[in-house]
């Protein structure tokens, strides 16, 4: 999905070890980040404890906002284009997470959470975000964004603070194009970044990828062999997608044992 230039808000991104200007002003707490309600536990197979609301982002529209883990630091993933947090992708990728010691957050945008196909705007579905980022920010001890796709295109336009930023499957060009997309915005961000590619992702050939992640002074390169923007890989590799999902788990939780 692009990123129109007119829809992209003029905010600075501010992201943790960058000064604010005077007018930018650290995460609203409490009941400004926007009410919750209907908080629901349940406890899984494995013992982990998962805890659903819904969050009033703009009057009378909400999303559900799940949490799983209980670690210091929050990790908000968001998810791609084609499906919400729901899709075994995000859920699986959550409960891996959180079993390795983190606190992970997943929502779903607007579109998913009215039941239409097609993404919002571009400045709607940052606002969502950004309400569910201040939504935790407060009781964090430090907050990473992620994102599957475009949720981490979209998380990496946040005017907000990070002590990191991880992309699943960053999409560079668009598809059916060969033109990679503006990421002048990448150059502000001082906070580590990883991007975790396929081999053979068309979104982002590694041609084109491995030298913006060469110029990014914080940035790490995870490249997943044979595997496409899905992080599906051909048959005769053995690899299942539950074995992928493991890999991608362990590869974003070495990274994060760096910067926490």
């Amino acid at each position: 999905m692009a990123l129109a230039p007119s829809e992209i808000p003029s905010a600075r991104v501010c992201y943790q070890g960058r000064s604010r200007r005077p007018s930018e002003q650290p995460f609203p707490r409490g009941p400004q980040a926007g009410p919750s309600t209907g908080e629901r536990a349940a406890v899984l197979g494995n013992g982990a404890v998962t805890r659903r609301r819904e969050l009033e982002w703009a009057p009378d529209r909400r999303v559900e906002v799940v949490t799983e883990g209980g670690g210091s630091a929050v990790i908000i993933l968001a998810h791609g284009a084609g499906a919400g947090q729901a899709h075994p992708f995000m859920a699986g990728m959550r409960r891996r997470l959180a079993a390795a010691g983190h606190t992970v957050v997943t929502f779903d945008y607007p579109y998913v959470a009215e039941g239409r196909r097609a993404p919002d705007r571009v400045a709607t579905l940052l606002e969502c975000h950004r309400r569910v980022v201040e939504s935790v920010a407060a009781d964090a001890d430090a907050v990473v964004l992620g994102g599957k796709s475009m949720g981490g295109r979209l998380a990496s336009h946040l005017a907000v603070e990070a002590a990191g930023l991880f992309f699943l499957g960053y999409p560079l060009v668009a598809v059916g194009k060969r033109e990679p997309r503006d990421t002048a915005h990448l150059e502000d961000i001082e906070a580590p970044m990883l991007f975790v590619q396929g081999e053979r992702d068309r979104l982002a050939p590694l041609d084109l990828l491995r030298p913006l992640v060469g110029s990014l002074p914080r940035a790490t390169l995870v490249v997943m062999p044979e595997a496409d923007h899905s992080f599906k890989v051909p048959k005769r590799t053995g690899i299942g997608e539950e074995q992928m999902r493991e890999r991608l788990a362990a590869a974003v939780d070495r990274w994060l044992s760096g910067i926490l």
